[in-house]
């Protein structure tokens, strides 16, 4: 290999090409011997350069090297003798095919490279979505699809068949797409080989009476890839192609042409470099356009990711944030918090397990003026929605952890049957409680988020922790996608509401009381009676009214008189109906109790001063 050496620019970590040369710049104390190794396509190098001690500046080596490299870059760094893939590597090549079993523990190779870097992005823009607009839908890259027959056998698993199902996405009411990691891990459990000092080592002998069982371990694969991972580079395996660079952008791109965003999931192990985590966050706007970033993970720089100015208009999602952001806000409010508070007191109230409703109607209302909340009954870390009404106990033997993993406090309800039954009644009140938790989530004030398959009843056959079953557990089962059409119609028609109508979504916390002067309170509670002040907490039905004069539509004309019944009993109830005023009426548009719960037509109420709500369900009433 001929090439010539000189100093690099220490411009950024990682590799460059610029001009005639490719610049190599990485962590290496100048004590320490620090080389480049190049490799053909075999595992052993084909060159290795040393890179000198004085081209150092801190921590920082940087070189540059002149020759013809960059067309099939393959490299490691060679530090103190020990080989190490780089943590910048936009590229990692040994991983290309999901769950390779011809890699073994021995000849287990992967190194560093770099895609092509051209890609038309046509002037494209970030939609930057308002949060009272936003409706995210959360997916596994491969699982998405391993099972979805529409697709091409090749595309399956992969970002292009999420790019072919965007119009899908979009018709449902999705704005925001969330991956859960997309970027390179390992997904196989590849054991470190050890050796046994001579002391612990045994040896059978015919008169030994106990034998060693032989026990066949669980093959355990990282689905989920919540594991350290290679932050720079999107994962070769999720591609349909050579180059999953480009198919990951294209997937953007798309996105942001049918006016959607893509948020992407971020976990960092305990002790990650701070410095890496900012840098990849920035490397991810620069080169692909991400919207947003779901951060997972211990004493992550999240206030100083909060400040950076180039992710100023980067959505940022994690449990919480430092108060001093919220007193420091910029003009553009990008921060979300994600986190289960919603989850628990929905649950509780739905299957009638100490719900306190009180905790339930402070989360529907629950809004700041600088920082959203993404509100979801189900999430990757738990049952599916239709396991959450289907069974009362998790079931992961199939982890291979003796049922041990997993959340084992679920407030989960199987309605009468553990898991799967004949019994139309049974049925039927499960597919009401998945109507009711949509209705719930999408009639809070914070963002509403739909995992992948609950639109149409996905299972795991209640396993609660999925995170090792690539396969027909854990991919998203598409042939109940044609059966269920109608909770997809459903959850359309709740995210046509929530944006037609801006005041469920306001992202100005309720004050409940009349400030305003239009007459009514922006947000009040009502009984049995109209107008009262509290709600008890073992008060299981009640009604919440949000005064539309508070909020404008898009025509900018004010939004109407909507009232939320909510009936947690199981039999029916009657709740009290204000007076409207300028001869206004109430009319009847949704009701859980229905298969069909939006009316083709609203209804006007015969009675005028009482709501009657069958049980176990929720009544939309707008008044106009």
């Amino acid at each position: 290999m001929d090439y010539t050496i000189r100093e690099g620019n220490y411009e950024k970590l990682g590799v460059q090409k610029k001009d005639d040369a490719v610049i190599f710049t990485f962590e290496g104390e100048k004590e320490e011997n620090c080389s480049i190794l190049f490799y053909g396509k075999k595992a052993e190098p084909v060159c290795k350069i040393l890179v000198p001690e004085e081209y150092c500046r801190g921590s920082v080596r940087s070189v540059a090297v002149t020759g013809k490299l960059w067309k099939n870059l393959r490299y490691n760094y060679e530090i103190n003798g020990k080989i190490i893939t780089d943590t910048y590597a936009t590229r990692i090549i040994g991983r290309e095919k999901w769950n390779d079993k011809t890699r073994s523990e021995k000849d287990y190779f992967i190194c560093g490279g770099a895609y092509p870097q051209a890609f038309d992005w046509e002037n494209d823009r970030q939609p930057e979505i308002k949060r009272q607009q936003m409706v995210m839908y959360k997916l596994h890259v491969r699982g998405f699809s391993m099972e979805d027959t529409s697709c091409p056998r090749k595309e399956r698993g992969t970002f292009r068949a999420i790019t072919d199902k965007i119009p899908y996405l979009k018709k449902l009411g999705i704005t925001t797409i969330e991956l859960m990691p997309a970027y390179e891990f390992e997904e196989q459990v590849i054991p470190k080989k050890t050796v046994l000092p001579d002391y612990l080592k045994w040896e059978s002998h015919g008169e030994d009476l106990i034998k060693p069982e032989s026990v066949q371990p669980v093959e355990k694969i990282n689905y989920w890839g919540y594991v350290s991972g290679n932050y720079f580079a999107p994962k070769a395996s999720y591609s349909s192609s050579a180059d999953a660079a480009s198919e990951f952008r294209e997937l953007v791109h798309t996105l942001h042409e049918n006016g959607m965003e893509c948020v992407m999931e971020f976990y960092f192990a305990p002790g990650m470099n701070q410095n890496v985590i900012l840098d990849a966050l920035r490397f991810w706007v620069r080169e692909y356009h991400v919207d947003g970033f779901h951060l997972q993970g211990d004493s992550l720089p999240v206030t100083a990711a909060a400040q950076d100015l180039l992710l100023s208009r980067t959505k940022l999602f994690y449990t919480h944030f430092d108060p001093i952001l919220l007193e420091n806000a910029k003009k553009y409010h990008h921060l979300y918090v994600y986190s289960d508070e919603y989850l628990y007191p929905a649950r509780k109230m739905l299957n009638h397990m100490e719900g306190n409703l009180n905790e339930f109607f402070c989360q529907q209302r629950k809004q700041n003026s600088v920082e959203g909340f993404v509100n979801y009954i189900t999430n990757n870390n738990g049952f599916t929605l239709w396991d959450l009404f289907s069974y009362c106990e998790k079931h992961n033997l199939e982890n291979g952890e003796d049922n041990c993993d997993g959340n084992s406090f679920n407030y989960s309800s199987n309605c009468g049957v553990e898991g799967n039954t004949r019994k139309r009644y049974i049925d039927n009140l499960r597919k009401k409680q998945v109507r009711n938790a949509l209705a719930m989530e999408f009639l809070a004030q914070g963002v509403p988020l739909v995992l992948g398959g609950d639109e149409f009843l996905n299972s795991q056959q209640g396993n609660n922790n999925a995170y090792c079953q690539d396969n027909k557990t854990g991919w998203l089962n598409w042939k109940k996608q044609k059966k269920e059409t109608w909770l997809a119609e459903f959850i359309k028609n709740l995210a046509d509401f929530r944006r037609e109508h801006p005041i469920i979504a306001s992202e100005h916390p309720m004050e409940l009381n009349d400030y305003g002067r239009k007459g009514f309170p922006d947000l009040s509670y009502h009984g049995e009676s109209a107008w009262i002040s509290s709600i008890p907490a073992d008060r299981q039905a009640a009604g919440i009214l949000y005064c539309g004069e508070y909020e404008k539509k898009t025509d900018q004309t004010p939004d109407d008189y909507i009232y939320i019944g909510y009936n947690f009993h199981s039999g029916l109830s009657h709740l009290a109906l204000p007076k409207l005023p300028q001869n206004k009426k109430w009319y009847l548009l949704m009701t859980t109790a229905a298969e069909n719960s939006f009316l083709p037509e609203k209804e006007i109420l015969e009675d005028q001063h009482l709501l009657a709500i069958e049980g176990q369900s929720i009544n939309i009433v707008i008044g106009i």
